[in-house]
């Protein structure tokens, strides 16, 4: 099998996780259920992914690696990219939220691969966002109000008043000076 094959069906696969992850919830996931959703034996997908926790490991490290790119992207320090609102009718983060409510409902609690992978994914933001603060206790709320966002957003809440919000990341990113006065 060629890499672009290998990386196709793994697609295809973790695709195929996060539809029945969505549809049906943790509990009726099985290997089984997944390969028949994505087109393969069960064979071919424990060549992929050599346990349920490995599959869902795997989606948790997609995930990350789509919000690594998503942000080299935009062209935006961490904390900027950290603190956006989200527009959830666009395709790309149409499909970062998906994902995330998959791998959030994948971890459940349990500490094991999945949990790891989550952690894993987390502490990368964490350190960039630290990366950019002199003060870790400003990183760590830029951190918690970006989680926080993100959040409202997964759950369908009412976003921030647009200008409020911008006088809220002014003041978290330092740039106060810089507003335009009210």
């Amino acid at each position: 099998m060629t890499d672009k094959a290998a990386t196709g069906t793994r697609d295809r696969i973790l695709d195929a996780l996060e539809r029945l992850l969505l549809e049906r919830g943790l509990s009726q996931i099985t290997l089984e259920a997944v390969a028949a959703e994505a087109g393969v034996s069960k064979g071919g997908l424990l060549y992929h992914f050599r346990s349920k926790d490995a599959l869902l490991a795997g989606m948790v490290r997609r995930l990350g690696e789509r919000s690594d790119q998503q942000l080299a992207e935009a062209g935006t320090s961490v904390s900027e990219w950290y603190l956006q609102t989200v527009d959830a009718n666009t395709t790309n983060e149409l499909a970062l939220f998906q994902s995330t409510i998959a791998a959030l409902r994948s971890v459940d609690g349990q500490p094991g691969e999945i949990q790891q992978a989550v952690i894993d994914m987390m502490r990368s933001w964490d350190e960039g966002l630290r990366a950019e603060f002199d003060d870790p206790v400003q990183a760590e709320i830029v951190r918690l109000v970006g989680d926080g966002i993100y959040l409202a957003a997964l759950l369908g809440l009412p976003q921030p008043d647009p200008e409020l919000y911008r006088k809220v990341v002014d003041r978290l990113l330092g740039r106060e000076g810089n507003a335009e006065p009210s």
